[in-house]
């Protein structure tokens, strides 16, 4: 059963992927950094697959399983107000049975959205284009049936996996994203890309709002600023494990600098100054939100950054 409310939420987050202004996602784990990401002002929370296992001590690619994906989203789905959509990978099943009954069970959770993938574990074959179409077409079934639009986030592997040069990687993905969205996407995620004119092309030559990811942990350099995606035509953004893992690694930073030196410098420096550490806990277990609601819609990429 899916509630008015979810309903309104699911309406609402598509319109994101259509207004003139992209819409800007920091990708969460759990329910404090969920809450703490919509205090912030941000209009929509999206989940990193990679930072919820992680939180459980599992490395990605669906080793979690899937109840405990479902707990964790449902956690995060009551925590916060804004719509919430999930990375459900390549869909927790062998095959179109078991992945929309998946797909059923976490719509259950309260979620508004699903990022889905078209690789198992970035092997270097992708799963065959009509194949991966069925099963958006009986996501899209699914979501219809239940009498809402569940906002599908295809993602095509092209870059990560295909053999070939990166025009050749250009070519697959824009054939994949356009038949994508034929079989009942909302969105075309392709990475990881942040040449200008590579994502100008995408934009231009795939008939759908474009999903980038801006993701610096990849270590290929600064990717184009928010401003300059929107510029570009690119309808959403998102960070990826990004994130996620700059947590994990000042943890790291401080544990190591505090066993090897016996000092806290690191762990002052990002304390600092310590009024702002304070709200940042507040706004994580929902004690100060600094924008309701209500104007959540008003908050622009550029408040965001």
């Amino acid at each position: 059963m899916v509630s008015s409310i979810q309903k309104e939420k699911a309406e609402k987050f598509l319109k994101y992927h259509l207004d003139n202004e992209i819409l800007v996602l920091l990708n969460s784990w759990d329910t404090g950094s969920s809450k703490l990401i919509e205090a912030c002002g941000y209009k929509a929370i999206a989940t990193t697959s990679m930072g919820i296992a992680a939180s459980l001590g599992y490395p990605d690619c669906q080793v979690i399983q899937l109840p405990e994906l479902i707990e964790a989203v449902t956690g995060i789905v009551n925590g916060v107000q804004v719509p919430v959509t999930v990375d459900i990978e390549a869909g927790f099943g062998n095959n179109i049975d078991e992945i929309t009954d998946s797909v059923k069970k976490i719509i259950s959770a309260g979620i508004v959205g699903v990022n889905i993938e078209d690789s198992i574990d970035l092997n270097p074959i992708l799963i065959d284009e009509m194949e991966f179409c069925e099963r958006i077409s009986a996501i899209r079934a699914l979501s219809d049936s239940l009498g809402f639009h569940l906002v599908i986030n295809a993602r095509t592997d092209s870059f990560y996996t295909s053999a070939g040069s990166q025009r050749e990687k250009l070519s697959e993905s824009i054939k994949r994203g356009n038949k994508y969205l034929e079989a009942g996407a909302d969105c075309i995620f392709v990475q990881p890309v942040w040449e200008k004119e590579m994502i100008t092309t995408l934009v231009k030559e795939i008939n759908a709002p474009i999903n980038i990811l801006s993701n610096p942990a990849t270590g290929a350099g600064i990717p184009p600023s928010v401003r300059e995606l929107q510029d570009l035509g690119v309808a959403r953004l998102s960070l990826g494990s990004s994130l996620m893992k700059a947590t994990l690694a000042l943890i790291k930073k401080v544990a190591d600098e505090l066993s090897e030196k016996g000092t806290y410098n690191i762990l002052l420096n990002s304390l600092t100054p310590l009024p702002d550490s304070a709200l940042a806990y507040k706004m994580a277990i929902g004690l100060n939100k600094t924008r309701t609601a209500d104007n959540m819609d008003s908050a622009k990429p550029g408040d965001n950054t």
